[in-house]
């Protein structure tokens, strides 16, 4: 059995109807990075960053992050579209933020975390077997180790700490939780409560 997806039902002078929560949250400038980033994810991401920019390129947007990573390509994708937009982003850490959607995490303009939530922070890694001839191989690991400067430089950029201190502390998976990530600067402060926008 799939997810139940929640609908909003109102009342209008034509009687009831009802539409998805998401196209609520997309009203209200709010977009959901939850569960794996993936190609799909990421493209749905996308649009709606690039929607909202386009509707009003000066009002904020909020990103809820709940999410274990995922393909760092796609994730770099959503990186560099929340870069280019002129729309402020604010990320909000809801449960965890692991590896790619750490960054994701990191890269807001304002970065407010629950208190309970955590963030992750690890060197990317390679997903399935690695085989091949040499050539492959070398090719693969060249490819992960520029992979690692570019993640370790956004890291350092939006943490303002030194690519050196980025790089012993994705060694290894290292968890933040709420004031560790304040403290490191993955986030900026702990959010207690909910406002409408």
């Amino acid at each position: 059995m799939g997810v139940i997806k929640p609908k909003i039902i109102k009342e209008s002078f034509q009687g009831l109807f009802a539409y998805r929560l998401e196209d609520e949250l997309l009203m209200n400038r709010e977009i959901e990075c939850l569960g794996s980033i993936t190609s799909d994810s990421a493209n749905s991401l996308i649009s709606q960053i690039r929607y909202l920019n386009y509707e009003d390129k000066d009002k904020p947007i909020t990103m809820f992050i709940n999410s274990p990573g995922g393909e760092v390509t796609s994730g770099l994708a959503i990186y560099d579209v929340m870069m280019a937009v002129s729309s402020p982003i604010h990320t909000v850490c809801l449960g965890t933020a692991s590896s790619m959607a750490a960054i994701l995490f990191a890269a807001g303009e304002s970065r407010k975390i629950l208190p309970h939530a955590k963030v992750m922070i690890h060197d990317p890694l390679i997903s399935g077997n690695l085989s091949g001839s040499a050539l492959n191989i070398q090719s693969i690991s060249d490819n992960l180790m520029r992979t690692r400067e570019i993640t370790a430089n956004i890291l350092a950029k939006h943490t303002k700490q030194s690519i050196e201190t980025i790089y012993a502390n994705t060694t290894e998976d290292t968890y933040f939780y709420a004031e560790d990530a304040i403290q490191f600067g993955l986030a900026d402060e702990i959010l207690s409560h909910f406002e409408r926008s």
